[in-house]
């Protein structure tokens, strides 16, 4: 079962979010989610864990408490939502395709 863990400290990092969760069973994996472009944390991350019994069992006992100076919100992940379009939209003008300016 896959767990999204939100309100994380900046300091919380993926070996501190693994040990946090194997009080509560085996993790499968451990993830503090980065800005790709300053590689700092967006302050959320998801865990593994194979069992959905732990993973219940870390669920209930995470939620709300401290990680690091914050406390933590912890549920279980949901699916992606899609997102729609993504390009074209509209240029300056108002008018479909964007590109703007003169050509010659």
């Amino acid at each position: 079962m896959k767990i999204f863990v939100g309100n994380l400290s900046r300091d919380v990092n993926d070996a501190d979010l693994q040990k946090a969760f194997e009080a509560f069973g085996k993790v499968d994996s451990a993830t503090v989610i980065k800005d790709k472009f300053s590689g700092e944390s967006r302050g959320f991350g998801f865990v593994e864990m194979s069992s959905g019994s732990e993973a219940q069992a870390a669920i209930s006992g995470m939620n709300g408490k401290e990680l690091k100076g914050r406390a933590v919100n912890v549920n279980e992940a949901r699916p992606r939502e899609e997102r729609g379009g993504g390009g074209g939209g509209r240029d300056r003008g108002g008018r479909p395709g964007g590109g703007g300016g003169r050509r010659f």
